[in-house]
């Protein structure tokens, strides 16, 4: 995969602007929120819960025979967006530990709600695996 980052456009942080694959084997990422094994969402707030989310998503890929450096795309959809720029550093943190710092591209986008009502955060992705 190559990650695409225009001079043109503003510096990235925390995504890529455009990530291109070729000879890939396409897996697409269904949404994990911070479900644990019981099916709770797990205790605390916003860090807490895109931790476990990310996890989610990450134990999924690495079933399909990924890992994070495969994921070529993810979508976070938060229930407070301002809370989540306020967590921004913090979630960046639990980003760079879990998932290192070779960002797919990405968006942030505000819902109502999730499936699951007490979940704040929920990602969905998409991995380009050789």
């Amino acid at each position: 995969m190559r990650r695409i980052n225009p001079p043109e456009l503003s510096p990235p942080t925390g995504f890529s602007h455009a990530v291109t694959a070729t000879g890939s084997r396409l897996v697409l990422l269904a949404g994990q929120t911070a479900l644990d094994g019981a099916g709770r969402i797990v205790p605390g707030g916003l860090p807490e819960q895109f931790e476990r989310a990310l996890g989610n998503l990450l134990a999924a890929l690495r079933a399909a025979g990924g890992g994070p450096q495969h994921l070529a795309r993810v979508t976070v959809y938060a229930t407070d967006v301002a809370a989540y720029r306020a967590h921004a550093r913090e979630l960046g943190g639990i980003w760079r530990r879990l998932a290192g710092r070779d960002y797919p591209a990405m968006a942030v986008i505000g819902a109502v709600r999730l499936w699951d009502e007490a979940a704040l955060v929920e990602l969905d992705g998409i991995a380009m695996l050789p």
